[in-house]
């Protein structure tokens, strides 16, 4: 499993998406679904897990509370003509188009969309270049976060090991209403994987929220505190393992061993654990590990 793994918020979709997303790319598959008995307030939920294109991805049906938004996309780099008409066709139908399909300088054929979900991919002809990752999670940089895009690369870069800036591109003058020197676009690493990021003070109607997260695959108690330690900065949003960091992005602090707990097929020790894990901030392992094993 991936040590960052993108996670989506639906209302009571995700599976349906799920299964829609696995039937687009090759090397894909749901890989589990876990349903949720959550006591009140909360509600019953319900938790995807699924490979894209050999890349790891979740979901979760939990209700209403979060939408979706372009402030975090997926970007999808095609080798082919034929691909990108396909997805585009794909991603495209119920949804709504951000940015058309055409010719744009920095891409022969390139769109950007909201799917008929609400969450947004961008598809680009790569040309001959190497493809190394198919989806790539990119986050944009709006409204008060905006121009803090390289901040917060750096700070992820010094975050997380194995790390890379592959290339920052900057606004200059004439483009305004973004500032000289900010990102028009950026390509980076964290444990190895692919992110891009972008400032845009067009006006946006939103920024960063809970429906986008990323999820931090912890192997001890020391990973899970040092991730939390260094990402959480708003105290009110620390929820059963989740946070938010200073630019707003949400990011989901949790043990490897939640993939077992979580996939149990004993109803006992998934109640348990999901108690357990409701009454937490940041997720004390060793007390899960024992009313898993009760």
């Amino acid at each position: 499993m991936n040590r960052i793994v993108p996670h989506f918020w639906f209302d009571t979709q995700a599976t349906e998406a799920a299964e829609f997303y696995t039937s687009l790319f090759d090397n894909s598959k749901i890989t589990n679904i876990s349903q949720i008995q959550n006591p009140p307030p909360y509600g019953d939920a319900e938790i995807v897990s699924m490979t894209l294109a050999g890349q790891d991805f979740m979901a979760i049906s939990a209700g209403p509370y979060f939408r979706l938004n372009p402030s975090i996309s997926i970007r999808i780099d095609c080798a082919s003509m034929k691909e990108i008409d396909f997805l585009w066709e794909k991603l495209s139908d119920g949804g709504t188009a951000l940015m058309p399909l055409d010719a744009y300088p920095f891409s022969k054929k390139y769109g950007w969309t909201e799917d008929r979900y609400g969450l947004s991919w961008q598809v680009m002809h790569v040309g001959e270049r190497e493809i190394e990752q198919k989806l790539t999670p990119t986050l944009m940089f709006t409204n008060k976060q905006c121009g803090k895009a390289e901040e917060a690369i750096r700070f992820y870069e010094a975050v997380f090991s194995d790390t890379e800036i592959d290339g920052m591109d900057y606004y200059g003058v004439g483009e305004e209403p973004d500032a000289p020197g900010t990102v028009k676009f950026a390509s980076f690493k964290l444990e190895g994987q692919a992110f891009a990021a972008m400032d845009s003070a067009q006006a946006h109607d939103f920024e960063f929220n809970e429906a986008f997260s990323f999820i931090v695959n912890c192997e001890n108690q020391e990973e899970i505190d040092y991730y939390w330690e260094a990402l959480s900065y708003v105290p009110e949003a620390e929820n059963c393992g989740w946070l938010k960091d200073k630019y707003g992005v949400s990011w989901q602090i949790v043990p490897t061993d939640m993939n077992e707990m979580m996939q149990t097929a004993d109803p006992e020790k998934l109640a348990r654990v999901t108690e357990a894990t409701l009454k937490m901030k940041k997720l004390d392992l060793a007390e899960l590990r024992r009313v898993y094993e009760a």
